[in-house]
C-alpha cells in the first residue's frame, strides 16, 4: 500500500524537477494542450522560442540548461539530456531546426577508466562545458539520430535518420552513418 507521505514526496518531486516527460505526471498532461504546453515550457527551459513545441512523449533532463529556438518542434520519443551538474554541458537548438521523432541528445557520459571497479561504482567524469551540444539554424536531423557530447551541427546541414553523431558537422552537408560521416556537400550548383 502506498503511503500518503510517499505520494506527497512524489508530488513535490514532480513539481520541482528540472525535467519534463511522461514520468513526470504532474506536468506531462500540460503538454497535450498548446496553451498549457507553452506556459510550462517557458517556465522550465532556459529559452523556449516563438512557435516552438514540446510534444507529449518527449523527455528533457536539466531543462534549465536547454535552449529551444523559434519554430522548433520536439517530437515524441526525443530525449534531451543536458548535464545537470554545475558546469556541465548544455543543449542549444537554434531557430528553424527540423527534428524527426526519437532523436537522443546526450551531454554526459559514465566514467569507465578504473578497470578494478564496475562502471556503476565510477559515476560520471568531471563536468565540462565543452560537452555542450549546439544545433545551428536551419539544420534537419532525421528520426532516431543520436547526438553525443561536444557536437556542433553546422547551419543548414542534414543528419540522416539513425546516424550516430560523435564529432562536429560542418555547415551545408549531408552527414549520415554509424559513425556518421559527410556523404555530400550541399551547394547551389
Amino acid at each position: 500500500m502506498v503511503s500518503i507521505s510517499e505520494i506527497l514526496r512524489r508530488i513535490r518531486f514532480w513539481r520541482n524537477a528540472d525535467r519534463l516527460g511522461p514520468d513526470i505526471l504532474l506536468t506531462h498532461w500540460r503538454l497535450h494542450f498548446k496553451t498549457t504546453m507553452r506556459k510550462l515550457c517557458v517556465e522550465k527551459f532556459k529559452h523556449f522560442g516563438d512557435g516552438a513545441e514540446f510534444r507529449p512523449g518527449s523527455y528533457a533532463e536539466a531543462c534549465s540548461k536547454i535552449s529551444i529556438g523559434n519554430n522548433v518542434v520536439i517530437r515524441p520519443g526525443t530525449y534531451l539530456f543536458a548535464d545537470p551538474t554545475e558546469g556541465g554541458g548544455s543543449i542549444i537548438i537554434e531557430d528553424k531546426v527540423l527534428l524527426g521523432p526519437c532523436i537522443h541528445f546526450y551531454t554526459n557520459n559514465h566514467e569507465y577508466s578504473d578497470v578494478s571497479k564496475t562502471i556503476f561504482e565510477q559515476g560520471y567524469p568531471e563536468p565540462n562545458i565543452v560537452d555542450s551540444i549546439i544545433i545551428r539554424r536551419g539544420s534537419w536531423i532525421g528520426a532516431s539520430a543520436i547526438i553525443l557530447a561536444g557536437v556542433e551541427i553546422g547551419e543548414n546541414s542534414v543528419i540522416g535518420a539513425g546516424t550516430v553523431v560523435t564529432k562536429s558537422v560542418p555547415a551545408r552537408v549531408i552527414f549520415a552513418g554509424n559513425p556518421g560521416k559527410v556523404i555530400k556537400l550541399l551547394d547551389n550548383a
